[in-house]
């Protein structure tokens, strides 16, 4: 009798232990599929950060063969030409407007429940409405170490990829060195009166007058305002001609990318940063229901990268990346002012005093 009983205990632990045995099994069958599935939700995607994170996003991209962008235009071609070098499965589609039209585009279709843009390369000024609307995901890339947290929206919806500065602009055959402003407060001398340029362009003007506010105050700005400033209807880059032509000899509202191009072309004009900046910034976002979420994030890290900022600043742009300012470009202090959580409301105030103190002078 105990030997039956010893043997029943025998076969109740080799059972015990069979099944035990089994249920590890299932479990380590189960956390494999899981691994082998990997994050497939947008949000997951944009999230994971796991070590076999590109090897992740390669295979699911692999699979979805294809990537939407929505930008504003052609500059980015060689970038496009380049990321599909490296991964030339991707049929790369790239629908270019302004990013006022991109942003409307882009709320009107998913209204509708069209979802076309898989990632957006565009002014963060643009990508603001989108991501009041729900439209942008946010991401993690390990890229993103390299960027200073002032590039980078705070909810992490966007980095900037390409930088431009509006600063003062003037023809060096007209202006010498010595003479030009060197700060904000030097255009209140009186030998600039009715000299100095300014664009038309809110987008431009009220974010450079958004500077001298937080910079200097409301204050200044009107007694800039009372140097008869001459304002052309044109964006920046026709007024950085008029410069060169020497129509319109020193603007406070030029971008260093414009003269920095010419100048490589060997055009007669300068470009000084009177104090700190505002960033003209194109920024990389990703679409919260992009169809293609893995081709996505390659493409997010490739903008990020060393290799994708160097042919950025070959274009003429800068970096917000960390160590890629040249040794020869002297250093800006940067305002990211659309980053600001007030910025809808600043923008508005300065508009407002931009009209009042120059285009429409009391």
């Amino acid at each position: 009798m105990v030997f039956a009983i010893n043997g029943f205990k025998r076969s109740q632990s080799a059972l015990l232990a069979s099944a035990l045995a089994l249920f590890a099994l299932t479990q380590a069958d189960m956390r494999h599929a899981a691994f082998a599935a990997g994050p497939t939700s947008v949000a997951e995607i944009a999230q994971y950060a796991g070590a076999d994170r590109a090897q992740i996003l390669d295979a699911g991209a692999r699979k979805e063969k294809a990537l939407m962008i929505y930008t504003t235009g052609t500059q980015i071609q060689p970038l496009i030409d380049r990321f599909k070098q490296i991964y030339p499965y991707l049929d790369v589609q790239m629908p270019r407007a302004t990013s006022e039209d991109v942003a409307r585009k882009v709320i009107e279709e998913y209204g509708a429940g069209y979802y076309e843009a898989d990632v957006f390369e565009l002014s963060s000024y643009g990508l603001i409405v989108p991501r009041q609307m729900g439209i942008l995901q946010p991401f993690q890339s390990p890229e993103a170490k390299a960027y200073p947290d002032s590039a980078i929206e705070k909810d992490r919806m966007w980095i900037s990829v390409r930088e431009s500065y509006v600063g003062i602009g003037y023809n060096t055959n007209l202006i010498s060195a010595a003479d030009a402003p060197k700060t904000y407060q030097d255009l209140l001398d009186p030998k600039w009166k009715g000299k100095m340029a300014i664009s038309y362009s809110m987008s431009t003007t009220a974010n450079v007058i958004g500077a001298m506010v937080l910079t200097l105050g409301e204050d200044y700005v009107r007694k800039l305002g009372a140097q008869d400033n001459r304002v052309y209807p044109l964006l920046g880059r026709a007024l950085a001609n008029l410069t060169i032509s020497g129509e319109a000899p020193i603007s406070w509202t030029t971008y260093d990318s414009h003269v920095q191009a010419s100048r490589a072309q060997g055009a007669p004009i300068a470009w000084i940063a009177p104090g700190p900046v505002p960033v003209t910034d194109t920024s990389v976002a990703l679409a919260s229901k992009a169809q293609h979420p893995h081709a996505s994030m390659l493409f997010i890290d490739f903008l990020l990268s060393a290799e994708g900022q160097a042919l950025y600043q070959k274009l003429g742009y800068s970096s917000a990346r960390n160590g890629m300012q040249p040794a020869d470009k002297p250093a800006v202090t940067k305002l990211y002012l659309t980053n600001r959580p007030t910025y809808v409301n600043d923008y508005e105030a300065w508009t407002k005093l931009t009209q009042e103190s120059f285009i429409k002078p009391k």
